[in-house]
């Protein structure tokens, strides 16, 4: 199990995901912005504007994306 928290993921706080795989990782954390979402967090909007911005550039997204998974894969197992 590795852990990322929201800040490493795009996001806006320390919050802390544990999963197994990448693909679990970025689903908890996209639930959680989710949440944030819905209560208005303005920490949180600010970084899902960013993210919509870089959503603009396919490559820079996919770019973006891989180097996540990348950083994840060189967790140390916790």
């Amino acid at each position: 199990m590795k852990t990322m928290n929201c800040k490493q993921l795009g996001g806006a706080c320390d919050k802390a995901f544990h999963a197994d795989s990448f693909d679990e990782i970025a689903e908890m954390s996209k639930q959680h912005g989710m949440e944030m979402l819905q209560k208005n967090d303005e920490a949180h909007l600010k970084a899902m504007n960013d993210m919509r911005e870089l959503m603009q550039k396919p490559d820079a997204m996919t770019e973006w994306f891989e180097s996540k998974r990348k950083e994840f894969e060189a967790l140390p197992e916790s």
